[in-house]
């Protein structure tokens, strides 16, 4: 009896201490490798999961629930030597939406200059100051970009601190031969990320991503017409990037995770807050046209609803997904 009620303080203890604030899912493939230990695939995965999961990031506070939910998702299609890998690197994060049960995705991104030296077994270490490894400052620089978009989504440029971080990383790997890292190798890759969010031209991404989260889909559930004239207004700001720097990275990235949302988002507005919203994201994501063209004939109907009035345009965009009650 005694021993039972050592453990269960043991887990009342354990559940009272702040979490770390990553809870992620590493999956890692290497179909494409062949007549290699497979095991060493084995110990890199849970390297991986241990590593972003067990790291603390920041000197905020987290309880359990609000971690960050993200996935990483890397695809080793090449063996270049005995402790030498490539491939890709998937990321994902999700933002939960106040009073209800949906998460919204905050960031979809497919890195095609994953190359990496492991070693099984062999700890996992990074530094701020400096690049240790390739696979460290990759895990660190996606995992600060996951938690600075979470930030930016709750309060004005909250991330600003985290994406500090994620460019001194890159600074850090100018050095290094791997791709990814530097200006000149691509128009899409880590470095352009950062510049990108620290770069004013592009900043209503980052204020939209406010708007668009804190006063448009968190209080959707109660005020469903208040909450998509705000997501609209973020979105109209987004025109200023499109005008400047038509096909701007950022703003791909941020289609790329939001496009289908603002679909069902829009479906249940009124006909001209219908009309006037395919007009713009038809203007400034040519990409997504046909998509957003569905807008005008989709209606509430068709979509799980919580919150709002009976009258056309007065129900709100919350189809589903996790639990939870929100976030910071």
């Amino acid at each position: 009896m005694k021993r039972i009620l050592c453990i269960i303080a043991l887990l009342l203890i354990a559940a009272s201490l702040p979490a770390q604030e990553l809870n992620c899912r590493v999956q890692i493939t290497h179909q494409q490798i062949q007549g290699t230990n497979i095991k060493v695939f084995q110990t890199l995965q849970t390297a991986v999961y241990e590593f972003l999961n067990n790291k603390k990031w920041t000197d905020h506070v987290y309880s359990t629930e609000e971690r960050i939910e993200c996935t990483i998702h890397i695809n080793l299609t090449e063996q270049i030597s005995a402790d030498e890998y490539k491939g890709t690197i998937s990321v994902q994060s999700t933002r939960p939406i106040f009073n209800t049960s949906y998460t919204s995705a905050l960031f979809n991104y497919l890195d095609p200059n994953f190359h990496i030296k492991y070693v099984e077994y062999q700890p996992l270490d990074f530094s701020e100051s400096s690049h240790m490894s390739n696979l460290t400052s990759i895990l660190a620089y996606y995992a600060y970009i996951i938690i600075g978009l979470d930030y930016d989504s709750y309060s004005p440029k909250g991330g600003y601190e985290f994406f500090q971080k994620a460019e001194k990383i890159v600074t850090n790997a100018q050095n290094t031969p791997e791709k990814g890292w530097k200006a000149f190798e691509d128009l899409k890759n880590r470095y352009w990320l950062i510049e990108n969010l620290q770069n004013d031209i592009y900043s209503p991404v980052r204020e939209c991503l406010y708007s668009y989260h804190r006063t448009g889909l968190d209080i959707m559930a109660e005020k469903a017409p208040e909450g998509r004239t705000s997501i609209a207004e973020g979105l109209e700001g987004l025109k200023k990037v499109w005008s400047n720097k038509p096909g701007n990275f950022l703003m791909q990235l941020f289609f790329s995770a939001k496009s289908d949302e603002i679909v069902n988002i829009f479906s249940e507005a009124y006909p001209d807050e219908k009309a006037r919203m395919v007009n713009l994201l038809s203007q400034i994501d040519p990409a997504n046209s046909s998509k957003y063209q569905k807008i005008n004939t989709m209606g509430s109907s068709g979509i799980g609803s919580i919150g709002g009035g009976a009258n056309s345009g007065g129900g709100s965009f919350m189809p589903g997904g996790n639990t939870s009650t929100g976030g910071k």
